[in-house]
């Protein structure tokens, strides 16, 4: 700590910040609200996009690189491993560790935030080097979960449950929890005895951003759509669970060639197939489907290495003239905030999290509950027939989210608990 300087140096660890999934976003928007109140942001990553001026990359961090897959591919769809895998872990844990170390040291860092690599075991020996360094430093730490292991089906057969006893999440007296929904948090206690505070997703609702009209044009263009064309926006990543097949339904019940489905990120994490299927069922259903494949640039990252990407969601949300969102499943759901903040319509499929947490604040949405029904097509099409439909309910929704899902209430939340730690508030 520096004396009585309330301001603090703050390290973000994760295996990656970089591109535009989720917890990246998530991460740069803390870092915002933390550096407005006067704190120093740090980065450390297996795969970075940051300011090398601020940031520490270790290969070894990040959960493709080849080691870990190494030990990915033994442990989970397993149900008993050998001991090299083990004695594997702890190498890479070492190196890791002393890597976590020399950050810490490099940047006189007071307090750390993780972000998801206490959570989701993608990568193991990310996850026992913190949980170590942690118990060993005491080191005030906020751990970040977007979403835990007992939520994926993936990590239901593993050969690690002692590591994932142990750190994902690990329970330290130094480690305050943050879940993004309240299902999480009390799961997390049902089964760790853990206690957590619920910080939601949130956006910049105080600040609307400004739009850049020839940016939008540019990128109409360069997706092949003409002024006429209706653009529905799918701005998720291409993965299963997503229900990107709901959209194509949708756009082809309504009938209008005018109207285009344009999906905004890559496929990746989860494999190719689903992207393949979703063209080939575009294809049969006469479905026009645009992949905007670029990489995408992170709107909060001020000094992002990946500058050099040609356009963020920022860039592609203010021309959709309305916008899916037919998840089966999400932690909390980033797109249904960006939508309401560039103030887009949209219809929402009802997964768990939605139901339990966003729906009771009053928000004006079009709600399918997992399939479309001919109500929904017509609600739909009126929603982008009429002007004043479309109007009365993006400005609902704004001022619904500007109460629940500001910075406003990240700044009150992160302050709290920084206030736990070090008797200070933030700012």
């Amino acid at each position: 700590m520096h004396g009585a300087d309330m301001t603090k140096n703050i390290g973000f660890v994760s295996t990656r910040f970089a591109g535009t999934d989720g917890v990246t976003l998530e991460a740069s928007k803390w870092a915002q609200v933390l550096e407005q109140a006067g704190h120093r942001c740090f980065w450390l990553a297996g795969d970075l996009d940051r300011d090398p001026e601020i940031s520490m990359l270790v290969p070894e961090a990040y959960f493709r690189h080849e080691k870990n897959q190494w030990i990915n591919d033994r442990v989970f769809g397993h149900k008993s491993r050998k001991s090299n895998v083990t004695d594997t872990i702890h190498a890479v844990k070492t190196l890791i560790k002393v890597a976590l170390g020399e950050f810490i040291e490099q940047y006189a860092i007071d307090m750390l935030i993780v972000e998801n690599a206490l959570t989701i075991p993608l990568h193991i020996p990310l996850g026992v080097a913190l949980t170590e360094l942690i118990a060993e430093r005491q080191i005030p730490t906020i751990a970040h979960h977007h979403d835990f292991y007992w939520e994926r089906t993936r990590f239901s057969v593993n050969a690690v449950d002692d590591f994932l006893r142990m750190s994902f999440p690990p329970k330290l007296n130094s480690i305050a929890h943050a879940v993004i929904n309240s299902a999480a948090q009390e799961e997390l206690a049902l089964r760790t005895g853990i206690s957590s505070t619920v910080i939601p997703n949130v956006l910049d609702f105080e600040n609307s951003t400004p739009m850049d009209p020839d940016h939008a044009a540019a990128f109409k263009q360069s997706v092949g759509l003409t002024p006429e064309d209706k653009m529905i926006l799918q701005p998720t990543r291409i993965v299963q669970r997503k229900g990107i097949e709901h959209a194509i339904e949708l756009v082809r019940r309504l009938g209008d060639p005018r109207y285009k489905l344009v999906i905004s990120h890559e496929a990746g994490d989860e494999g190719f197939e689903y992207a393949e299927w979703l063209k080939v069922f575009a294809r049969e259903h006469g479905v026009d489907l645009r992949l905007v494949n670029t990489q995408m640039r992170d709107p909060f990252n001020g000094h992002g290495r990946r500058g050099n990407a040609p356009y963020s969601l920022w860039d592609i949300y203010p021309h959709a003239d309305f916008i899916t969102y037919p998840s089966l499943y999400e932690g909390f759901g980033n797109a249904f905030l960006e939508a309401i903040y560039f103030k887009k319509p949209l219809l929402i499929n009802r997964y768990a999290i939605f139901v339990r947490d966003i729906e009771p604040k009053g928000f004006d949405v079009i709600v399918m509950d997992g399939f479309l029904t001919e109500k929904n097509v017509r609600h739909v099409r009126e929603t982008l027939e009429s002007e004043g439909r479309r109007e009365q309910m993006v400005e609902h929704n704004y001022a619904v989210a500007r109460r629940y899902y500001s910075y406003d209430g990240l700044r009150h939340w992160l302050n709290m608990l920084i206030y736990g730690f070090f008797g200070v508030t933030g700012g």
